[in-house]
């Protein structure tokens, strides 16, 4: 390309595709370091994610991160970002900004206003060091360049205008396939499969469970009552409140574990968490022998979900008292308290999941740069690649993590 066309199409040292928490992050971070950088995002608007999550309070990290936290075929490879730029440089950050913030169950940290602090202190720190943000972006087409100082040409439609760009360095920060309607797209897969960079398989995690069987019936009638479980699957188990949904169930619990599930798995719902249930029962029966057992269950279980069980596990015996039931017949009702084995018959999906599992293939990414191992120049960051944390401000510090890596090296 001659220095004349070059012109014609404006040059940047880094052009980042997405506008969201590892966009951003990534954009300062490179023009504090002295490079020409263009953010460009296809939405109306810049953080659409951020401002939803949380409630709207965005739980922007936690205080106790670690790779555990995190899912992709390669555990170790979130290690070296996540320990370079770690949830307290993050939190040093916001409070730098002045933004209040609180501490939630399980570490997680909160906005106290409003995800637009968030954005807003991205957005500033991107104005301080120069970088330009563009919104209603549409990429047209994009292709590497044999040329010393400009590897990558780009052209775009923005407004009805066309427009070309050239670009030393490109960073892939487009997130995934959860949420569309918050911008979430896969564009960032094209671009991975068009250089020979592989890809994972893709699903929906973070995501409530539906039913097709009885169960859905079940959940409807249940609808909007909540209860604190361990649900485990796979070999992961999570403590946290469950939510009855009209479609089945969600909460805490269950979208933490469903990353864990595929169709066709059991799941398996404790709903005596850290209670020995059938010795419990045992107990109870010697004790108050001529209390019902949806007596007893009602003074730890929700009434409604207590009935339910009843017409499920013990219709037969439900007018007897405790100590006409026997012992046989509790210790497996205690076992099925303990372990309620359900199959989902899918999950809610990308509509409305809250990441997406897979992605770029670690495997073929400097997990010390974020750049392509096969394409100079080329960078993959956020939730595009295939790391995945679980709820609780881990998927935020991995976009913090990520882009703050990169940054470094555009």
């Amino acid at each position: 390309m001659s220095h004349a066309s070059r012109s014609a199409a404006s040059h940047y040292d880094v052009v980042i595709l997405g506008a969201g928490a590892s966009g951003l992050l990534c954009g300062f971070t490179a023009a504090q370091r002295g490079r020409r950088v263009l953010v460009l995002e296809r939405a109306n608007k810049v953080g659409k994610k951020i401002l939803m999550s949380g409630g709207g309070r965005c739980n922007f990290t936690n205080h106790f991160v670690e790779a555990d936290n995190f899912l992709s075929d390669n555990p170790h490879f979130c290690k070296s970002a996540l320990s370079r730029y770690t949830q307290w440089d993050f939190i040093a950050l916001v409070e730098q900004h002045g933004i209040a913030y609180e501490e939630r169950s399980h570490s997680q940290l909160f906005c106290l206003d409003s995800a637009k602090d968030i954005v807003n202190m991205l957005l500033a720190e991107c104005d301080r060091a120069g970088v330009e943000v563009q919104t209603h972006c549409e990429i047209d087409t994009l292709e590497a360049v044999q040329d010393d100082t400009c590897r990558y040409a780009l052209t775009l439609t923005q407004g009805g205008q066309r427009r070309a760009i050239t670009c030393t360095s490109l960073v892939v920060a487009t997130g995934a396939l959860s949420v569309p309607t918050l911008g979430g797209s896969g564009i960032g897969y094209d671009i991975a499969r068009q250089f020979g960079i592989g890809l994972t398989e893709r699903r929906a995690g973070l995501v409530p469970f539906m039913f097709s069987d009885s169960m859905k019936a079940l959940c409807e009638r249940l609808s909007g009552l909540a209860v604190k479980v361990t649900a485990a699957c796979n070999g992961r188990s999570f403590t946290e409140n469950m939510l009855f949904t009209h479609r089945g169930m969600s909460g805490p619990a269950i979208l933490q574990i469903s990353s864990y599930w595929y169709p066709g798995d059991t799941l398996h719902i404790d709903l005596m968490p850290g209670t020995a249930a059938g010795q419990w029962l045992l107990d109870a029966k010697q004790h108050n022998g001529r209390m019902r057992l949806r007596t007893l269950l009602g003074q730890t279980l929700p009434k409604a979900l207590v009935t339910e069980l009843q017409s499920l596990w013990w219709p037969q015996m439900a007018e007897l008292p405790l100590a006409e039931m026997g012992d046989r017949a509790l210790e497996q009702i205690g076992a099925q308290l303990n372990g309620w084995a359900l199959k989902p018959s899918a999950t809610e999906g990308y509509r409305t999941a809250e990441v997406t599992l897979g992605g770029v293939d670690t495997a073929d990414i400097s997990s010390k740069t974020m750049e392509a191992r096969n394409q100079p120049g080329l960078f993959f960051i956020g939730e595009v690649l295939d790391v995945s944390g679980h709820l609780g401000g881990f998927n935020f510090q991995w976009a913090w993590s990520s882009g703050h890596t990169a940054g470094q090296y555009v």
